[in-house]
This record gives C-alpha cells, structure tokens and sequence, in this order.
C-alpha cells in the first residue's frame, strides 16, 4: 500500500487521510443536529440620537480671591510687561497711561483714577474695584478674569476684541462703552447704565443682565443664544434680531414686540373703530 504524504494539519492512519482535529459545526449544523429550539435573544435597547449641542449655560461668576493683606503704593505707575500683585491701589492717579502686557493679580483697585489710560495684552485677575474711575480706559486684546467692578464711573470704557470671565459689573456708568468683538462667559451686569453701549460681534451667550438700562444698544451680529436678560431696558436698541435664543423676563415682553416688530418693517396701530 502507498503511504500518502502527511500534510500539516492531518495525520495518517493505516494510509488513509485523517484530519487532526475533528470538524466543527457551526452554531446552525447544531441546532439542526440536536433538534434544539432556536433561542430568542432579548431585544437591544434603541440606540440614542446624538444630542444637538446646547447654548452656552450661565452660571453665577466665581468670586475675586482677594488676600486680606495687601502691600499699599502710593504713587504707582504701570510699566510695561509690570506685574502688580497683592498690592492695594487706594486714590491712586493711573490716568493717561500707555502699558502693554501688564498682569494685576490679586489686588484692590478703590477710589482710584484710571481715566484715559491705554492698555493691550493685559490679564487682570482676582481684582476688586470700587468707586473708581474708569471712563475712556481703551484696552485690546485683554482679558479680565475673577473681577468685580462696583460703583464706577466707566463712561466711553472699552474692552474690544478681549475676553471676561466671571466678571460683574454692579451699578457702574457704563454708557457708551464697547465691549465690540469680546467674550464674555459667566458674567454678570447687574443695575447697570449701558446706554449707547456697543456689543457689535460680541459672544454674549454666557452673560446675564439685571435691571440694566440698554437704550441704544447696539446688538447687530452678537451671540446670544442663552443670554438673559431680565427687567432691563431696550428701548432704541438696534440689531435685536442678535436675540435668538436669549432668555428674558417676560414683563420686557411687550417691549420687546414693539423692538422686533421694528427690526422687520411691521407697523403697528391702534385698532381702528368698525365703519
């Protein structure tokens, strides 16, 4: 007899071909070969839809960390690329000064005057100011981060194409200021003038205004889907289409008919008499 060759995988026994192991049957040559029922498997719970991306959500902003102690100067400057830290800025003269890349941390800013003075690149965190004033401060492409500002006269105050996180402004003249191009998230503007104020291209969507006066304001191409605004004051304020999305008081609501019927051309009278 002829011996075949052993191939891998088979063994030879007495000449003929044997496979090593033995043959597998699938799940079904088994079902079929035992007579078994064919097993009902539970139901996959249904896959969930992707969510839309939500607005941005406002939160109350985080409180300055302001040390107990500070170091008091009496008659500072502001150099640049200066950093100021832990250090009480009180009847302070700041005014008409031109500084790039200040840092002020962790300091006090009271009865002070800032007026006119021209900042860019600079980064003020974790600052109280009070009673102070502000008007005509220009600054770029800055940021302001834990910072309260209470009782301050802003008048013409700009902060364009910056950044403000857990920032309150609380009864402070703001009133043609410009916040133009700038983020604000989780901020608060609370009894505040924002009369004239510019917000043009502005991501309001984590802002929050309280009893705010916004005559005049302008809004055209703001964010502000998930802005809220309650019991404020829009009267003459343009660019209101900006507002889809926001969230108001609904005592502004007839206001608020009155601006939108405005921006899209309807006329509203007074109901006419039947002939």
């Amino acid at each position: 007899m002829t011996r075949l060759p052993k191939l891998h995988g088979q063994s030879t026994s007495g000449g003929i071909l044997q496979p090593r192991h033995p043959p597998r049957f699938t799940f079904r040559a088994r079902m079929q070969a035992t007579g078994s029922r064919r097993t009902t498997l539970p139901a996959m719970p249904p896959t969930r839809s992707r969510r839309a991306p939500r607005e941005a959500q406002t939160r109350r902003p985080a409180a300055p960390a302001v040390p107990a102690s500070l170091t008091a100067v009496s008659a500072p400057g502001l150099d640049d690329d200066g950093i100021y830290t832990n250090t009480l800025f009180d009847g302070s003269d700041l005014s008409d000064q031109n500084s790039a890349a200040i840092e002020i941390d962790k300091c006090r800013i009271a009865n002070s005057d800032l007026s006119g003075t021209r900042l860019s690149r600079a980064m003020v965190m974790d600052t109280v100011a009070e009673r102070s004033n502000l008007s005509n401060l220009q600054a770029t492409n800055s940021s302001l981060v834990r910072v309260e500002m209470t009782a301050c006269r802003m008048t013409g105050f700009s902060w364009a194409n910056g950044r403000l996180r857990d920032v309150t402004f609380r009864d402070c003249r703001l009133d043609f200021s410009s916040f133009q191009s700038s983020t604000a998230t989780d901020s608060l503007f609370v009894d505040c003038n924002l009369r004239q104020a510019d917000f043009h291209d502005a991501d309001l969507r984590g802002a929050t205004f309280r009893t705010c006066d916004l005559s005049g304001a302008q809004l055209s191409g703001a964010r502000m889907d998930g802005t809220r605004l309650i019991n404020c004051t829009l009267e003459g304020a343009s660019g209101v289409t900006s507002m889809a999305g926001a969230v108001v008081a609904s005592s502004d609501m007839v206001t608020l008919a009155h601006l939108f019927a405005s921006a899209l051309g309807i006329n509203v009278v007074d109901e006419e008499s039947p002939d």
